[in-house]
Order: structure tokens, then sequence, then C-alpha cells
């Protein structure tokens, strides 16, 4: 993302009541200017709360070692990806060394604060490794915190399970083991009309590296900009945002994803 999209991007929110921007990735705090975005961000007359999907493991790479400081000055919350309590499951998922990576750094992270001061909220995220939907997100919070603490001495507040979309590289793992029919057999399958009110494509929007606009992030991945006018694919600066309530929102078969079980979110589970 250049500076000059987030100039762009500041000035349409400046004027916004908008309480919450969600910074997402890959490694969001990559971003050549991704200080100067949420500083800007801390300095808009509206309160916005900054949310950081981190990836755990910039944190310790060269040059980014004072980023959980930097975070913990801005009262940044973080979602962190931790897939699992187990090394296996991690290495497995995400490669070799990264569980003990994500450790070392969700307890950088404690040290700042984060998990223990109520100002510096520390979430984790598990998807789950293979296609099958996640198990209850109470019960498998309550033994990562178990895991966590007793092991690592780590600590944090929630946990977000969150659905394996059909789209991408998970698509493509699906599709080479034959698979991905029957995943999608098992979201269909477990349709459940009582997760679609907390769907995050009500009421979030989802701006890409360029300023582009999306209902989400999935729909972002696969290129289905939002419908807004005749505008194919609109910037964020070129909306009214008074149009935005009450579009139509662009649904495709990945969609069963977010509405499987308990349903999926940005903030876990939804029914």
């Amino acid at each position: 993302m250049t500076r000059e999209t987030i100039d762009n991007i500041l000035r349409w929110l400046e004027p916004t009541d908008i309480e919450t921007v969600d910074l997402t990735g890959g490694a969001p705090e990559m971003i050549p200017d991704f200080r100067y975005l949420v500083a800007a961000l801390k300095r808009q007359a509206t309160a916005r709360h900054i949310i950081d999907r981190c990836n755990l493991t910039i944190l310790l790479e060269p040059g980014y070692e004072d980023m959980a400081d930097f975070l913990a000055t801005h009262a940044v919350e973080i979602v962190a990806s931790m897939p699992c309590y187990s090394p296996d499951n991690v290495n497995a998922q995400r490669g070799d060394g990264v569980f003990d990576s994500s450790i070392a750094a969700l307890q950088r992270l404690n040290e700042v604060g984060y998990g223990m001061d109520p100002e510096l909220p520390l979430h984790l995220v598990y998807n789950p490794v293979g296609p099958s939907l996640p198990p209850a997100q109470a019960e498998l919070e309550a033994d990562y915190k178990d895991a966590l603490k007793t092991h690592f001495n780590i600590v944090f507040n929630r946990l977000y399970t969150i659905t394996n979309m059909p789209i991408a590289r998970f698509a493509s793992y699906l599709k080479q083991h034959n698979k991905l029919e029957e995943y999608y057999a098992l979201l269909i399958s477990h349709f459940n009309p009582a997760s679609v009110e907390g769907l995050m494509c009500r009421d979030t929007i989802n701006v890409s590296h360029d300023g582009r606009v999306f209902d989400c992030d999935f729909n972002q991945m696969l290129n289905l900009p939002m419908p807004y006018g005749q505008t194919d694919t609109p910037y964020l600066w070129d909306l009214n945002i008074d149009a935005l309530f009450g579009h139509s929102i662009k649904t495709a078969h990945h969609c069963f994803g977010c509405t499987a079980g308990a349903g999926s979110s940005c903030q876990g589970s939804i029914a």
C-alpha cells in the first residue's frame, strides 16, 4: 500500500464516524508506511480502534524488533494467527520453526502488557488443519489457555475459531486431494441460518492494498468487487458512505464457509 493510497483513505475516513480499522495481510506491519498509518489514525477526531492481524513471526524479523512496543504505545489490538498449541500441527500448517517463533513473539507481547492490560487485548486465531469445521470455540479456548500458560507462561484474552474458506491455496490443496466437492458438501449440509445476522460482510467493508472496495476479504481474493452503481470495482474515496447502507452484498459458493456450523467471522464463531 503506497503513501498516496494511505492518504486517500485517511481523507475519506476523517469525516466519518467509523470506529474500527482492521489491518490485515499477510503481514500488514510490512507496509512501508504502516507506522505512519497507525499514528495518523490515532490523531483523527473520531477515536479509532485499530486492530492488527499479526502473523507473530514478523515481530522477530530484523527491523521489526520494536514493533511490539510501537503497537502497545498506540493501543493497537492484536489478533494473531496460532493454528494450534501443538508444535507439530503449527509447523505442518505454516512451516518448520514457525511454532517456536510464534511462542517467542507471544512472550514478547506479554512482556509489553498484551493479554494482561485491558487496553492491550491479545486474541488468537484457530483454523482447522484440514477439510473440517472448527470445534466449539469456548472449549478450544480453554484448552489453548491451559496449554500455553502451563508450558510457556503465555496469557491471552480470546480465541477465535475461523472456518477455512475453499478458495486460493486451500482450494488448491483440496483439489489435489480430491476433496473440494466433499468439503463444499460439508459446508452446505451444515448451513446455519442463525449465523447470517452476524456475518462480517453486513457491517464491514474490505479495502485492498490499492484502495479498491469489496464486501469481504474472501471476495477480494476472488476478485468479486462490491456492486456499487455503474462502477465494477469502486475505490474507497469514490464512495458515498451513506450509499453503502442497504446495498446488495455479492455472494458466491464460498459464502457457505461463513454460515456453516457455529458460523465464522473476523471475530470467530457467530451462533
